[in-house]
């Protein structure tokens, strides 16, 4: 079993469109799908506001989707193929309490696709792909801390050739990687792809 994590430094940086992807363009391996939401006490971690992605209990969840509207980005998953798409619900700094049951599924599944930076603490990848975007300046805490575990960066493509709109931030542990570079809406391209089903498959 082959375990792909990818991350990014913000938000609606297109971790879920690479994820969906991936899926689709490697449509032969059997992919189960997570999506890792971490929140503060009722409030969501992708809107910043208040939303049902707390659960009654504010510790963790953990649901399959079935759904296959397209209205959600787990059911993104299954529109794109996924066998199966869960979704990770935990406070933050949390996650821990829900790996017991975040294992039993990865044991289940035949190659596994998560959407986290966070899994990284307890979850050695065979592949870690990192999404940036320097036209966000934000970036998360725990993208800076695994920068370095990143096998390649995948990067928005930009006319600005100014520096990144993020500061404080260094890329050196980067350097090195290969570099694949996008202009949405295509988020995964032949040569990502590729480079994705040659150091897994």
């Amino acid at each position: 079993m082959a375990i792909v994590v990818i991350g990014g430094h913000s938000r609606s940086v297109g971790k879920t469109s690479v994820v969906a992807g991936l899926i689709s363009a490697l449509p032969n391996h059997h992919w189960t799908a997570f999506k890792i939401t971490q929140y503060g006490h009722g409030v969501c971690s992708q809107s910043g506001q208040s939303c049902d992605c707390a659960t009654d209990d504010h510790s963790w969840a953990i649901t399959e989707e079935r759904d296959r509207s397209g209205e959600s980005d787990t059911s993104r998953f299954l529109i794109a193929g996924a066998e199966k798409s869960w979704w990770v619900r935990t406070e933050q700094g949390r996650l821990a309490e829900a790996m017991p049951t975040v294992r039993e599924k990865l044991s289940q599944a035949k190659n596994a696709i998560l959407e986290s930076n966070s899994i990284l603490k307890f979850v050695r990848p065979d592949l870690y792909l990192a999404v940036l975007d320097p036209a966000r300046p934000d970036f998360k805490r725990s993208a800076q801390e695994f920068l370095d575990h990143a096998d390649a960066v995948i990067l928005h493509e930009s006319t600005d050739e100014a520096k990144p709109a993020w500061s404080g931030v260094s890329l050196k542990p980067v350097a090195s990687c290969p570099i694949f570079r996008i202009l949405p809406p295509n988020y995964v391209t032949d040569e990502i792809a590729d480079f994705v089903k040659q150091r897994l498959f």
